[in-house]
């Protein structure tokens, strides 16, 4: 389209001689353009007066005028100035339409006469707030949070070896998705509505019933609260346990989404080492400085794999009840027992224990499905009822109704049959790759449960430089020292995840990472 021809407005007050000439190039519907006319107008009318170059009070050309001078139709031009006095950038007067009085961005204002030498920019005044703007800090809780990139971003693929990555492909997807038509299609009106804030009845009672069975959980359906994952029933059992300035105990190393959970709170975290029976208590740590909540993962340590000892259970709640603490249970991995039968959770030991237990399907199904739950004490599930009607929205409503039916059909069951016959034969592959191509001194630890295998090095082979070159080599392991709140020598390795991985493809890649890691001796050295 030609060059808009030359306005025929006349100044008003400050209104500018050429509205046309204010624009960059031409309105157009040309080639390339995916954007309406109507939508180009609004849009540059509104950087206009952002810029400063239609000053507050400038009086806008007559619809009538200003779509003969751009070419377009005055229809374009009233439905642009209709929506400018919506969000309140013109006010429409019976003298004339003008820009309103905006509290502009100076900084704004100064970046556009960078862009074009001749923007009408007004200079500031000796009160006006400076040109370059002050922005405002994050939060003490975000700057906390670990800095370091871990999790494959959304709509990345996991890199081989990744920790926490279930066999996605060994997923039984059709069964899932003709149970999930099935609820969809037989679901009444009233379903497309907020469902139970704590989550659907049948899930909750399907998920009582198979805890009670398979992990020795003491529960009902009443207690059981439904979260979108594990991460948000962390995050809820913060908000409803703690108070700021309280202190809470964590495993260390230890998971990063707990981590990152209280860091994102106004709790005191503090480190407490971890070795082969679990979590180590110094003495006299609990008449000196008693928690108000101890994070622990008693059946399957995250990132070492240790159990949590039954002497060391019954102490953790028989001091947890004696000083007024919550012992909150992470449940990691444990449906994958790999030697001997599943170990039982530690929740369900001793009648009325103070113990919140958490669970995901994250691992056990996908983690797409975003569907973990609570387990709360029967006292607490009570008091803390009106609190979860308040700070949770019912909803997933078709994909919790279409688990508690995968679950009530033995679906489930057979499918972490299947799953730990697979992990079984990737984590053996694992093992004889490594030793058939890691030269350094290893060990192997937490190889009886779980989705990975923890491979402790010395010193000398730094695990975060061999992580970095890893991961640009396309092969995802994550460094141990990287789990640690207070790292020690002993922290550090290699965590490396086999769950997402075939068997098949396993020696090939240790190869490659043992390649990597004798480099990086060499490079440190």
């Amino acid at each position: 389209m030609a060059a808009a021809p030359k306005t025929s407005l006349a100044a008003h007050d400050h209104s500018p001689e050429n509205v046309a000439a204010l624009f960059d190039s031409p309105l157009s519907l040309g080639p390339g353009r995916a954007t309406s006319l109507q939508k180009q107008l609004l849009s540059r009318l509104k950087r206009a007066i952002l810029e400063g170059r239609l000053p507050a009070g400038a009086r806008l050309p007559a619809s009538r005028t200003l779509a003969e001078d751009l070419a377009v139709s005055r229809n374009t031009v009233s439905i642009v100035y209709d929506q400018l006095a919506a969000e309140g950038f013109i006010v429409p007067h019976r003298l004339g339409t003008r820009v309103a009085q905006l509290s502009l961005d100076p900084h704004f204002a100064a970046e556009a006469a960078k862009r074009k030498a001749d923007a009408l920019i007004t200079p500031p005044a000796p009160n006006d707030p400076p040109a370059t703007p002050i922005t405002p800090a994050a939060s003490r809780r975000l700057q906390r949070l670990p800095a370091t990139r871990h999790a494959a971003r959304a709509d990345e693929t996991p890199l081989p070896f990744t920790p926490g990555v279930p066999a996605l492909t060994r997923f039984p997807a059709s069964t899932w998705r003709r149970t999930l038509e099935r609820v969809m299609r037989e679901a009444q009106p009233r379903q497309y509505h907020y469902g139970d804030p704590l989550g659907e009845p049948a899930l909750r009672e399907a998920i009582a019933e198979h805890l009670r069975i398979s992990r020795g959980v003491r529960c009902e359906a009443s207690q059981v609260v439904i979260t979108e994952g594990a991460h948000e029933a962390l995050i809820l059992c913060v908000r409803l346990l703690t108070d700021p300035g309280d202190t809470v105990w964590m495993e260390d190393p230890g998971y990063r989404g707990a981590k990152a959970a209280f860091h994102a709170s106004d709790v005191r975290l503090q480190a407490l080492r971890v070795d082969e029976e679990g979590i180590v208590i110094p003495e006299g740590l609990w008449e000196k400085a008693p928690p108000r909540l101890v994070y622990v993962t008693p059946s399957h340590q995250y990132p070492l794999g240790s159990v949590l000892s039954a002497s060391r259970r019954l102490d953790l709640i028989a001091n947890a009840r004696q000083h007024g603490t919550w012992i909150l249970e992470d449940d990691y991995d444990s449906e994958f027992r790999h030697q001997g039968e599943p170990i039982a959770a530690m929740q369900g030991m001793v009648p009325d224990s103070p113990v919140v237990y958490v669970g995901t399907f994250s691992k056990t199904m996908f983690p797409a499905l975003r569907l973990g739950f609570l387990i709360l004490p029967a006292t607490l599930a009570t008091q803390a009822r009106d609190a979860l009607d308040e700070l949770l929205r019912g909803g997933h409503r078709f994909e919790q109704l279409a688990l508690a039916d995968f679950i009530r059909s033995g679906q489930f069951a057979r499918h972490l049959g299947r799953m730990r016959r697979l992990y079984r034969e990737r984590q053996t592959a694992l093992r004889d790759a490594l030793a058939t191509y890691f030269d350094p001194a290893y060990a192997v630890i937490g190889e009886r449960c779980g989705l990975h295998l923890t491979v402790r090095l010395d010193p000398e082979f730094p695990d975060k430089a061999i992580v970095a070159a890893a991961q640009r080599e396309g092969i995802g392991p994550r460094a141990l020292s990287s789990f640690a709140l207070d790292p020690q020598p002993t922290d550090n390795g290699l965590v490396i995840g086999y769950g997402d991985t075939d068997a098949a493809r396993i020696p090939g890649l240790i190869k490659r990472l043992a390649a990597i890691v004798a480099a990086q001796k060499s490079a440190a050295s």
